[in-house]
């Protein structure tokens, strides 16, 4: 069947179990599941003769012929044995539980699963049939699936700029479901023909990430094993582990990602009245320049201690991180001394699911230690004034960043050329040397220069409500210093 067909046939699937009340998110991770179990016993028998280590009680073979409340025990004992078991089917089944709780649509499920030898499908195909899936669940904003997916146009962008390179180690410290990580691959497989040795290394080595929600971390291991990164016998390139807890001695050739939105870290704790409360969570490491609360600071930071001292970063940043003082200017002023922050790309508003978000990339270069700054200008694209998009009426498309890409110029950075100038002010693209940015109040990153023609008037509620909720929060806090100083004056 052609790879559209299955696609069609999978999500039709995931329609009708949303009429039993089961989401989209739970029926892709059931699949999940069952496709595992599948493909490890296509690959059990000829050609393949793998032992993949699924005991035999858990085989496909004694789930497909079963029906009602024996299919049901016997699935949920396949996922409790699988679990047990080591590598790579102890990660994808640790706390799987069956969703499914009609035993007739389960056996439709494994019906379809059954119909197609997936171990005869090219890595390609059968990838793609998965991350279109990924794709439509995160466009389906009820299911929330949308908090792990980065616009797939924006990844192919950043790779596009910083162009990996075979037998160079690629990093995600919160790889949701592993977008960059492919975008990579899907890049050097298109620029690179690659020898035996470097494909091996693709495959086993290139790869490390980081995912801290153990459904999305499922779903992300299952997608790069679908694209043909590691196997069933070898260690997942992908913990599950809050990355930001500790230095973890790896250090990367680059690093692409794009962290959580959402300015702090809370811990939830219960308290002496047995009354739930939060609390704000600062990670305390010697590797920082400055102790925060900020998440996206301390991801900035984290970031560059994953770095080889030639590495290279592309990070998605709210704006801040680009403008907020304290904490935030002692990491900006720290960039610019020890990496080359060459690259800002200001983005749109309503590319992401979360409605509303500023957001920017940052590319940095590390660098060896200096007395001297390593950061000597900065290239600004301003891709966000006067830009209107939407999620689904005017989505990103990856030409849109064809522009940024061609003045990025990742042949050869020192070649670059201003479209901004006396001549044409509205130009988008823009460089400013270290001392205008050092000069700049608490070394703001966050620069713009075009005329905005925004009318609220063509603003979404999403957008209109995301700009109330700036404004509160910044009257919020000038109340707050005031208060502060009031306080000091009185005493």
């Amino acid at each position: 069947m052609a790879e559209s067909n299955i696609g069609q046939k999978i999500w039709s699937m995931a329609n009708a179990l949303r009429d039993d009340g089961i989401g989209k998110s739970d029926y892709l991770e059931q699949l999940t599941y069952l496709l595992f179990v599948k493909m490890a016993d296509e690959y059990s028998k000829p050609p393949y003769k793998r032992n993949i280590g699924i005991p035999s009680n858990c085989t496909w073979n004694t789930l497909k012929n079963r029906s009602g409340n024996e299919l049901f025990e016997h699935y949920e004992h396949i996922l409790k044995t699988l679990a047990k078991q080591k590598g790579t089917l102890q990660q994808i089944y640790t706390g799987a539980q069956n969703k499914i709780s009609n035993p007739a649509l389960l056996a439709k499920v494994i019906g379809m699963v059954d119909a197609e030898k997936w171990s005869s499908m090219s890595s390609d195909v059968k990838g793609d049939i998965y991350e279109d899936l990924l794709e439509k669940i995160a466009a389906d904003t009820k299911s929330g699936a949308g908090q792990y997916f980065t616009p797939r146009a924006l990844i192919n962008a950043m790779v596009r700029c910083v162009q990996p390179k075979p037998n160079k180690t690629i990093a995600d410290p919160c790889c949701g479901s592993g977008g960059f990580l492919l975008a990579a691959k899907s890049f050097l497989e298109k620029n690179y023909t690659m020898n035996a040795d470097e494909k091996k290394f693709l495959k086993f080595k290139m790869f490390k990430g980081w995912e801290i929600v153990p459904s999305t971390y499922r779903l992300c291991l299952m997608n790069l094993f679908l694209h043909n990164i590691s196997d069933f016998e070898g260690t997942p390139p992908i913990a599950i582990a809050d990355s930001l807890v500790a230095d973890p001695g790896d250090r990367f050739d680059c690093i692409l990602t794009n962290p959580p939105f959402g300015k702090k870290s809370s811990i939830t704790f219960t308290n002496e009245q047995g009354e739930q409360e939060q609390e704000d969570l600062v990670y305390n490491r010697q590797d920082f320049w400055a102790t925060t609360s900020n998440k996206q600071l301390n991801f900035v930071q984290h970031i560059h201690t994953l770095l080889k001292t030639d590495g290279t970063a592309a990070i998605v940043v709210p704006d801040n991180v680009l403008f907020e003082g304290g904490a935030g200017e002692t990491i900006r002023r720290k960039l610019l001394q020890t990496t080359d922050l060459h690259t800002i790309l200001r983005l749109p508003t309503g590319i992401f699911y979360a409605q509303g978000v500023k957001a920017n990339v940052i590319f940095f270069d590390n660098r060896a230690a200096s007395p001297k700054h390593r950061t000597k200008e900065v290239w600004i694209y301003d891709y966000r004034t006067n830009i209107k998009l939407t999620l689904k009426k005017n989505p990103l498309r990856e030409t849109d960043l064809d522009d940024f890409v061609k003045c990025y110029n990742p042949k050869d950075r020192r070649r670059r050329k201003e479209t901004y100038g006396a001549d044409n002010p509205e130009g988008r693209w823009r460089k400013f040397t270290y001392d205008e940015i050092i000069a700049r109040d608490k070394t703001s990153l966050d620069i713009t220069w075009l005329k905005s023609g925004d009318n609220t008037d063509d603003q979404t509620l999403a957008e209109l409500l995301n700009l109330i909720k700036e404004k509160s929060s910044a009257i919020a806090a000038a109340v707050g210093n005031l208060e502060t100083l009031i306080g000091e004056v009185d005493e």
